[in-house]
Formats: C-alpha cells, sequence, structure tokens
C-alpha cells in the first residue's frame, strides 16, 4: 500500500473520530509537513467537513509575537467551528502553559463549536506539557526501516497514473533514484561509517529531484543524450546535497551517482555497487507498469545487507555491537548509585571507587608525570627550536594540563571520601564515571579526543606520557618512528614537516604543499633510522578495508576483522600536482582521530588500490588513529608475522 497514502487514511480516520475538544498532535520526524497532509484531506473532503484553507482552516507557525494570533485564532475557531493549526508549538514552551488553560476552558457552556478541530505539530520535546500530551490523539510519521521498505516508499510517493504515463527512460532514471534516496536514509543506521554527519535526507528530495528529472527530460526530448552529468550534479549537490556540509559525505553521496546515473541505466543496470555475488543482485527492470515495478522491489530486495550499500558485511557488525553496547550502557545506568553488590560476594560501590582512587594515587601517580616545561625549553637555544622540538613542546603543555586537572581531582576524590572534604557536584560526577569505566568529563575536556573506556584510556595515556618523556630527556634528538596517533593534536606534526621542507627548500610556499603517504612494508622495529626527508609515522588504522602489505595495496577486509593496522609509513611534503584527471590507481583516504569521524579530520593519506577509489568511498574506507583494542606493539609484531 502507498505510505503516503497510508498515513492520509489513518489522519482522515483520526480526525473523523476525534472530538472538538481533543486536538490531535503531530510528532514531527525529519521531512515530515503534516500541514500537506491536512489540507489533502480538507480538498479531498470537502463537502464532508465544509472546511476551506484561507477562510475556515488557518494555519500559524509559532515563534515570537504569534501568541496572540494562536489565542484569537482559537476562541475564533471555538465559536465558528474553524479547523486551526499551531506548528512548531515546542518553540513556546512557556506559552504552553496558557494553551492547556484554554483546553481545560472547552467544557460545560464554553463547549467549542462542533466542527472546530485544533491541531497542533512539535518535534519531541521535554516542554510540552504532560496535560496537552495526555488529552491529545497522537499521530507521527516516522520513515520506514529496510531497504525495501524505504525503496516502496519511495517508488509509490507519486500517484500510479502520473507514473505511467511517463517516458520509460523517465521511469528507469526515476528508478535508480529512488533506490539513491533509499540508500542515503538507511546507510545512516551505520553510524559515522555510514555518514559523517546525520543528515534529515526526506522524501521533500526526492519529490523536488523528480521535478526536475522531468523538466530536464522535458527540454531535451529532441535530443538522445541524456544530460546525466547535470541529474548527478543537481541531485548530489543542491536537491541532497544543500543537506550535506561534509566535504567527504558529499563525495560519497557523488559516488553513489555516478555508480547509478550512467547509459546502463536503460539496460537493467545492477544497482548494488561493486556486487560480485551472483546470489545478491537488484537491477533496474526493463520499462513497464507500476505493479510489475512493485513487485520486482518486492521479490528481488531480500534480506537486509550491507553490500547493499557498498559497504562490507563486517558493517553489520559493528552496527550491532554499537547496539547492544548502547543497551548494556542504558541498564548500568538504570541500576540504583548507591547499591551494594556485597551480598552476592562482590565488592561494594564505595570499595570499587577507593581502590580506583588508591590506584591512580599510589600505583600511577599522576603527579608524578607532570612535565616540567621550563625545564625542558631551557635544555634548548632559541635557534636549536625546529618545528618539530616546538611540536614536542606544545604537546607536553597540553599533557601537563590535563595531569595536572587528573591529579587534583583524585587528591579531592580521596579526601571527600575521608570525610576531609565536602563532595562537591563535579567531584560526584567524576566519581560515577570511575565506578562505570568510564572517562570523567572534565578530563574529556582537557584530553584529546578518544572513544576507549576509561583502562584502556589510561594505558593510552601512559603510552603518549612514554613517548614525550623520550623527547624530554633528549629534545634534539628524535624518534626513529614517530606515534602520530599518540599526540593530542596531529595535524601540528604533519605541518612541521611541511614547514621544515619549506624551510629547506627555499622558494616552496607552505600553503601548496601537501603530506603525501607512502605505506612501507616496515615494522617499528625495522626502521633503522630517521628519515632524511620527512618522517616515519606508525599509528594508522584502517577501517572498512585492509591493507595487504605483500602487495603494497587496498584490499578487502577479512570477515569479522573490524580494523587493519598500515605498517610504518612515511610521510613527506609534496607540491601540490596540477588539477587534473582522477589517479584510478590511488585511494584518497580521510584520517580521523577517533571512529566518531567528523570533526576529528586529521588529514588525507594516498593508498594504493587496484580496485577503482569508488568502491573505497562506498565501502566508507577511512584511517582512524585512535582505536580500542588495537595495541601498536602488538599489531606491528602481527603485521611482520603475516609479511613472513
Amino acid at each position: 500500500m502507498d505510505s503516503k497514502s497510508s498515513f492520509v487514511e489513518i489522519l482522515s480516520s483520526a480526525i473523523g473520530d476525534s472530538e472538538p475538544n481533543i486536538p490531535i498532535f503531530f510528532i514531527l520526524s525529519p521531512g515530515a509537513d503534516p500541514v500537506k497532509e491536512v489540507e489533502k484531506i480538507i480538498k479531498r473532503d470537502r463537502d464532508k467537513y465544509r472546511i476551506e484553507a484561507g477562510k475556515s482552516f488557518f494555519n500559524i507557525s509559532l515563534g515570537q509575537g504569534q501568541d496572540e494570533i494562536a489565542r484569537r485564532r482559537i476562541e475564533e475557531g471555538n465559536k465558528d467551528g474553524h479547523w486551526i493549526m499551531l506548528q512548531n508549538i515546542h518553540l513556546m514552551p512557556n506559552w504552553l502553559i496558557e494553551l492547556e488553560k484554554i483546553l481545560d476552558s472547552f467544557s460545560g457552556d464554553a463547549a467549542p463549536h462542533s466542527n472546530f478541530r485544533l491541531l497542533l505539530s512539535a518535534e519531541p520535546s521535554t516542554g510540552v506539557p504532560i496535560g496537552i500530551l495526555d488529552r491529545s490523539i497522537k499521530l507521527t510519521n516516522e520513515p520506514p526501516a529496510g531497504l525495501k521498505a524505504n525503496m516502496k516508499r519511495a517508488f509509490t510517493y507519486f500517484p500510479k497514473e502520473e507514473i505511467e504515463d511517463k517516458d520509460s527512460k523517465i521511469k528507469s532514471i526515476y528508478f535508480g533514484l529512488c533506490f539513491f534516496h533509499s540508500t542515503v536514509i538507511e546507510r545512516k543506521r551505520f553510524g559515522p561509517k555510514g555518514w559523517n554527519m546525520s543528515y534529515p535526507f526526506n522524501v521533500g528530495d526526492l519529490r523536488d529531484s523528480y521535478l526536475v528529472l522531468n523538466r530536464y527530460m522535458d527540454s531535451s526530448s529532441g535530443s538522445s543524450k541524456i544530460p546525466f552529468e547535470d541529474l548527478i550534479y543537481i541531485f548530489g549537490e543542491i536537491m541532497y546535497g544543500g543537506h550535506i556540509v561534509d566535504d567527504w559525505d558529499r563525495r560519497l553521496a557523488r559516488a553513489y551517482l555516478e555508480n547509478i546515473m550512467t547509459p546502463q541505466i536503460f539496460e537493467e543496470e545492477e544497482l548494488f555497487p561493486f556486487i560480485d555475488s551472483k546470489n545478491l543482485s537488484f537491477r533496474v527492470p526493463a520499462p513497464t507498469n507500476f505493479e510489475k515495478y512493485i513487485e520486482h522491489i518486492e521479490l528481488s530486495l531480500g534480506q537486509e545487507t550491507p553490500l547493499a550499500y557498498g559497504l562490507h558485511p563486517n558493517a553489520e557488525i559493528g552496527f550491532r555491537t554499537a547496539q547492544c553496547i548502547a543497551l548494556f550502557n542504558t541498564l548500568v545506568e538504570l541500576q540504583p548509585k548507591d547499591s551494594s553488590s556485597a551480598e552476592g560476594g562482590g565488592r561494594s560501590t564505595q570499595e570499587i571507587l577507593e581502590s580506583i582512587v588508591k590506584r591512580f594515587l599510589e600505583e600511577i601517580n599522576f603527579r608524578s608525570m607532570i612535565f616540567s616545561v621550563d625545564e625542558i625549553k631551557n635544555k634548548m637555544d632559541a635557534d636549536q627550536k625546529g618545528p618539530y622540538q616546538n611540536v614536542f613542546i606544545q604537546e607536553i603543555e597540553y599533557m601537563t594540563i590535563l595531569l595536572t586537572e587528573m591529579a587534583r581531582s583524585m587528591e579531592e576524590i580521596d579526601q571527600g571520601l575521608k570525610g576531609l572534604l565536602t563532595i562537591s557536584e563535579q567531584m560526584e560526577q567524576t566519581m560515577d564515571s570511575l565506578v562505570l569505566n568510564r572517562v570523567p568529563a572534565y578530563w574529556t575536556n582537557l584530553a584529546y579526543p578518544s572513544k576507549r573506556g576509561l583502562e584502556s584510556w589510561i594505558l593510552n595515556l601512559l603510552k603518549r606520557v612514554e613517548q614525550l618523556n623520550a623527547f624530554r630527556d633528549d629534545p634534539l634528538t628524535l624518534p626513529k618512528v614517530i606515534m602520530v596517533s599518540r599526540f593530542f593534536n596531529p595535524q601540528s606534526y604533519l605541518t612541521a614537516i611541511k614547514q621544515v621542507v619549506a624551510s629547506n627548500h627555499r622558494g616552496l610556499e607552505l600553503n601548496k604543499l601537501y603530506i603525501q603517504t607512502d605505506v612501507t612494508k616496515k615494522t617499528i622495529e625495522e626502521v633503522d633510522a630517521v628519515a632524511k626527508d620527512g618522517a616515519y609515522c606508525f599509528g594508522f588504522v584502517l577501517e572498512g578495508a585492509r591493507w595487504d602489505i605483500a602487495l603494497g595495496q587496498l584490499d578487502e577486509a577479512k570477515p569479522k576483522e573490524m580494523f587493519s593496522v598500515i605498517p610504518v609509513v612515511y610521510c613527506k611534503a609534496m607540491t601540490l600536482p596540477p588539477e587534473g584527471k582522477e589517479d584510478k590507481t590511488v585511494y584518497q583516504c580521510p584520517a580521523y582521530k577517533t571512529e566518531d569521524r567528523s570533526a576529528t579530520y586529521v588529514f588525507t593519506a594516498q593508498l594504493k588500490t587496484r580496485a577503482p577509489p569508488r568502491k573505497w568511498i562506498l565501502a566508507g574506507v577511512a584511517i582512524i588513529m585512535d582505536v580500542e583494542g588495537v595495541s601498536d606493539e602488538s599489531s606491528s609484531k602481527k603485521e611482520s608475522k603475516e609479511k613472513k
């Protein structure tokens, strides 16, 4: 059944069953426009309801100064039997208290006109009084889940007659456009692996794209050439691209369209990208009638699989794992904070907290790790401080601030547990985080981006301090291999490489240099000297694919292996090449600090590939610098064994 018509029928039934003193409340979801649904019912059932837009149906968007207008319209509607729709009521939470009183007054002699209806809309919000929610009929129009459901909803958005009358080429392109629409919506469930950011793609984007498609096809009716490049630009950069603010996500959207919008779309093109399984396929059917298209969707789209989106099957493991983690985190948070497991033979929350504080104060002792920045600076003359030294000094300053806060907070909590200090709200929040194996918020605000749990985060912190200690002891001697992933700001070290090259080669402009990455076959232990022009870097982990050491190129990830450690990478500064044709043997791979991607972007690496770069774009392949469970040293040894 047409998903849109289904909602109209549900809304029509709700209005028919409602009473004048019972509002209809629309809970808004991305892309939902209940005003158009209501207007459609008014036009369709004009004789039944005797309501006309602008005369007896008034639509008011709430905002500053709109409360008086809304009050007046409700009073008039109450008297004359109008329909009043108040949009986005969550924007005026204070006035909603008065609205609730108005609804309470609709009784006895003040009972509203029998034809009066009040329709409300709001995003999910805690600002809407519970009294309004309790008395309302609540409706929402959430997008369906799954590629098949989205595909059916998209293709049936326009009436059957609209599609049936179209040219066969428009039908095929529209089918491909519906697949693109369904894909970009469902890909969001894979989190950062799907899109760096979450975008409100909605059926309005599909509608507008279809209208543009029709105009383009009409204007080029005399030509046999379809303007695919124009359509790709309009769909990917304007219609859907209008939502996209991340350049890498924009590249992803274009890659999908380039895979779909080709002349092969008229020859039963395969829509699943880079699929090599004969048992898994979804093609554009030969032009046929409306029912056959729906039947094709129903029969061809079977069980959900990440392969339909160009992702590796491991993406499903990541998605399900994230769901489980979120569920168990919620269950842990629901437990009473003062609960004790002593009855079951375990330790109480108090005992757990005391052991953690004791370990941090005595065994690890953050205060003993704090650097003397001035002492380190005094070890070098002014002319000895190059870009690399400046980066390390900056990192030490960051680490000193973090360690000082960690030591202070642990000492305060220790005194609080002993009754020597009143426990503040900040201390209580830190204590809760420690017990739940989470990094306290007051530490993360001063720290580097990381998704690690507390225990893993502390071990990683010690590794970072270890690297800085080596510099502290001998600030003029650089390590043979730099653990870029252990920096607060990895970009600063990569910028230092460019600064050194620009300084050594006069005439080179810093803003015209970029970091070129050459992946070696070496482990950390096999690097015997500092790079002459650039730096050997380690700490790059691939997500979405693996690095084939023997062939020195990207390859499909192995099943159940979510990450692949890249060997030592030679990073050097090179002059930006002239803009021209894309190198099909190199994948421009974004590197991020954490799995959250997006705002943690560091730089772009160049990775050799035998497959088309578009394959890795759709697979969401990226370098992640900080991954829990991936140890630098153990990974280095593992890669060495695989190479042998």
